[in-house]
């Protein structure tokens, strides 16, 4: 019996949603909005993202400070605050696209991981170093909205729900592809962060 060739299903493409809620307590000021080598920070994942011809959004608070930005914005509810806020509010409104989640403080994300991470399919695709986990620049299918909501109303860690959820790790190894994954995903939390940034931003030329 002769069969038809196996034909794979394409991958959907995600919804990029830089995710610029957090209230940055430990930075003195919005994240989104602070200077890194002239520019807001929330320019670096937006810039990498158009680099890799992603679709992007942003996803803030009602009352999140904003620079001057040429893409949609989508607000989150106040609701109690988690890292995964913006993200479940992300696959609510993604019309049941993938989400791929990017927080604004990483500068130095380059364009080539996050369309590796756009290109694999997985309840969750997320970074892994040393062990520890990325969920705050991962790509996410609209299939784990319940998990992640009840993440955000129950106060658990986001890394404990996706490792119930079947995730993709990407390990140490395939990130090198892509630089020193301790460069690629360093995020900016303090003062002290944004002139390490800086100075990152300065050796890669």
């Amino acid at each position: 019996m002769a069969y038809a060739p196996r034909v794979e299903a394409p991958v959907a493409e995600p919804i990029a949603c830089v995710l610029a809620g957090g209230r940055a307590r430990r930075l003195g000021g919005a994240k989104a909005t602070a200077l890194l080598a002239g520019r807001p920070l929330i320019a670096y994942p937006l810039d990498a993202l158009r680099w890799a011809g992603l679709e992007a959004v942003v996803v803030a608070k009602p009352d999140s400070p904003l620079p001057e930005i040429d893409v949609p914005v989508w607000l989150e509810p106040e609701g109690p605050p988690h890292p995964a806020a913006g993200i479940a509010e992300a696959l609510r409104r993604a019309a049941g696209r993938p989400v791929l989640a990017i927080a604004c403080d990483m500068p130095l994300v380059p364009p080539g991981l996050l369309l590796h991470l756009a290109q694999r399919s997985a309840p969750v695709v997320v970074p892994s170093t040393e062990g520890r986990l990325h969920p705050l620049c991962a790509r996410y299918e609209a299939a784990v909205l319940a998990p992640v909501d009840q993440a955000v109303l129950a106060g658990t860690p986001l890394h404990e729900v996706i490792e119930g959820l079947g995730a993709d790790l990407i390990g140490d190894q395939a990130l090198a592809a892509f630089g020193d994954p301790e460069v690629t995903l360093f995020n900016v939390n303090t003062r002290d962060d944004l002139a390490r940034a800086e100075e990152l931003l300065r050796a890669a030329g």
